[in-house]
């Protein structure tokens, strides 16, 4: 009810800086922005009196079923696309830092999730749509178990989610298919959710399984998302077992045969970026859970000159530990830079463009999101620019890259709909989220110590 309460209302953003996202060069202008029915009406440019009557016109039509934001101090560009995320893992936040991947894993997440069915599943999602809805992030890609109960919990809070229920082999297998099933009901006729399928990792995942998710992704006409090359005993496992590169292997089960999304990358070779271009693999880098976890620092500016879509993702609470994706965008640019020894290299813009125009584009929806254009779907994010660490704005995307934070978000629409306002979460109580968390986290922690 809470989606059609707000679409059939219009929306006006006024008198706002608008970075719009459209064009190969940064760009921004004094503007406005109209929303009916889910999607931008117009956009208009206060230097252009043409556009400025089309302001007056949608005014006069919408009368009292109005919504206006007064844009004065302010920013709207497009919502951030975070690419790759395990939502429900910010029930591990701050459980196990400062440890190898491996050990990460086999340690202490996979004893933690072993402990997590439906209901604690939810609860980590809601609050991590909290947290990313509050940072200005309106779709993200979620890669886990019983997805279908982040369906549900997107479904409350109102965000954009691109379902991806993830499997391993094993037995986990048939509660993968169960899972598979049940996401796709969820997400059927709801214009916000999506649905992937996602084998974990080429060292965890048989070539046998591997062809089973592509036959099951064409039957349901679907894509891929999985972990590819993120460390080096990665490397060396499929290179023992299988003696070639992750990718090489992915390729050969047929993954790349439908769209796919493959996250880290951290080390690709030449030839496996040249396989990932001709078969359209989308890249998603996650500069601060590779460095935390000293996986290595991926090879962006080779991938985007090459011409291989590179978008970012937080990856989840416990390798990050937010998922904040204006830090990530900073730590994108100067990782880039560092790596490379050249300054040049991953500049602002494109840095802005990889988390939303390529997050657009890695999920299929380019031209829908991830730019303030006519006819685009209205996922929007209004941020206050009249704070110290903005001042002077001689560069407006450079503030954005390198000086914007996740509290400079004022309003959060998805869809047409308002779900943040004044910095607020609208459409669930965060308190409440915070709480359920930490009991949940408490419980399965107690449950492991005994």
């Amino acid at each position: 009810m809470t989606q059609q309460r707000y679409n059939s209302m219009k929306t006006l953003i006024t008198n706002a800086i608008v970075v719009p996202m459209t064009t190969a060069e940064e760009h921004w202008f004094t503007g406005s922005v109209g929303i009916e029915d889910g999607k931008i009406a117009f956009v208009a440019n206060d230097d252009r009196p043409e556009e400025l009557k089309r302001v007056q016109r949608f005014k006069d039509e919408a009368g009292t079923n109005l919504n206006e934001i007064d844009g004065r101090g302010k920013l709207v560009m497009p919502g951030l696309v975070n690419t790759h995320t395990h939502v429900s893992m910010t029930l591990l936040r701050n459980l196990a830092d400062d440890l190898p991947l491996m050990t990460w894993l086999t340690e202490r997440v996979w004893p933690f999730e072993a402990h997590m069915g439906a209901e604690e599943v939810a609860v980590g999602a809601r609050l991590g749509m909290a947290e990313m809805l509050l940072g200005g992030t309106t779709t993200l890609v979620d890669m886990y178990w019983h997805e279908a109960a982040v369906a549900r919990a997107a479904r409350e809070t109102g965000i954009r989610a691109v379902l991806c229920p993830s499997f391993v082999d094993g037995p986990r297998m048939e509660e993968f298919e169960r899972d598979l099933v049940e996401t796709l009901a969820e997400a059927e006729g709801c214009d916000r959710l999506s649905v992937r399928i996602a084998p974990h990792a080429a060292y965890t995942c048989s070539a046998e399984n591997l062809r089973r998710a592509v036959e099951l992704a064409r039957r349901h006409n679907i894509g891929i998302h999985t972990h590819v090359s993120e460390t080096t005993d990665e490397q060396r496992i499929v290179s023992e077992q299988y003696g070639c590169t992750p990718t090489e292997y992915l390729r050969d089960a047929g993954l790349f045969d439908v769209p796919a999304m493959a996250a880290h990358c951290v080390w690709l070779s030449e030839s496996d970026m040249d396989i990932m271009l001709s078969h359209g693999v989308a890249v998603v880098h996650n500069p601060q859970s590779n460095m935390k976890l000293a996986s290595g620092a991926a090879p962006i500016a080779k991938m985007l000159a090459r011409g291989l879509t590179v978008s970012i993702g937080t990856d989840g609470a416990s390798s990050n530990n937010d998922l904040d994706m204006w830090d990530e965008m900073r730590s994108a640019s100067f990782l880039g830079k560092l790596t490379a020894l050249n300054t040049s290299v991953l500049p602002a813009y494109e840095i802005l463009r990889m988390a939303t125009v390529n997050g657009a584009r890695a999920i299929g929806m380019e031209g829908s999101l991830g730019v303030v254009a006519e006819g685009a779907l209205a996922d929007l994010v209004i941020l206050d620019v009249e704070k110290p660490h903005w001042s002077p704005r001689a560069n407006i995307v450079s503030a954005l890259v390198y000086s914007a934070k996740a509290s400079d978000v004022d309003t959060v629409i998805v869809g047409g709909e308002v779900v943040v306002s004044g910095g607020r979460l609208v459409t669930g109580d965060v308190g409440v989220f915070i709480s359920a968390a930490e009991a949940v986290q408490l419980k399965i922690s107690c449950a492991l110590k005994h």
